[in-house]
């Protein structure tokens, strides 16, 4: 029989949050003020995500990143703790509401100096990038049925030996139950197969948190 992961609790969760990089007290004061939003906090990314992005950042040497899906700022905060000296990240989305809280957190926390936010839909500001293969890491989670065309708009303009993150690859295991899934269960579904298929990349989807689906450039 075939090993297969662990299934956590939330008694594993902590454990394993307690055992990595926890929060700090700035992510901490972050994760508390998107709960006040209510269900909608649900769309910021698990602690262990947020360790995950830097060390990767770090792993990876990445001076160039790009981010599609902002909300309240855990992930680019993550990623821009993780930046080589003179790094930058150009973070995509389009609720100044919700990025208004991450603007704060990016100044508490000194990064944001190296921070590019743009207020517009992702594949417009995707359009507008070089098309030299330079970007170190992307990371990508924002509204699901956009997810491989920011795919396809990156792959190219991403280093070989770079490396894309994509988050909620697993959404709650509507990707095995196609049948009763959502409009953007499906689309993670048909994301999954097109990433799979990518000649580009070689890819690893692991279950953290919703399922993090890795890639790294040929």
């Amino acid at each position: 029989m075939t090993r297969v992961s662990t299934a956590v609790n939330q008694d594993l969760h902590d454990y394993l949050v307690a055992h990595g990089t926890p929060p700090d007290e700035i992510q901490q004061a972050l994760i508390e003020e998107t709960a006040t939003l209510g269900n909608i906090s649900r769309m910021q990314v698990a602690p262990e995500q947020g360790a995950f992005l830097t060390l990767l950042t770090r792993l990876v040497g990445a001076r160039s990143a790009v981010e599609v899906g902002t909300f309240t700022g855990y992930s680019s905060l993550a990623i821009a703790r993780g930046l080589a000296d003179r790094g930058r990240l150009l973070c995509c989305d389009v609720s100044d509401e919700w990025t208004s809280v991450a603007r704060r957190y990016w100044e508490r926390a000194g990064v944001s100096d190296r921070i590019d936010l743009r207020l517009a839909p992702a594949l417009e500001t995707l359009r507008t990038l070089p098309d030299d293969a330079t970007i170190d890491l992307v990371f990508i989670d924002a509204d699901k049925p956009g997810y491989i065309e920011y795919w396809d708009e990156l792959v190219p303009r991403v280093r070989p030996g770079g490396v894309i993150v994509v988050d909620n690859v697993l959404y709650s295991g509507e990707v095995v139950d196609l049948l009763n899934a959502s409009e953007s269960g499906l689309a993670i579904h048909a994301f999954n197969e097109h990433a799979r298929d990518d000649d580009r990349v070689d890819l690893v989807m692991l279950p953290i948190s919703d399922g993090l689906t890795v890639a790294r450039r040929r």
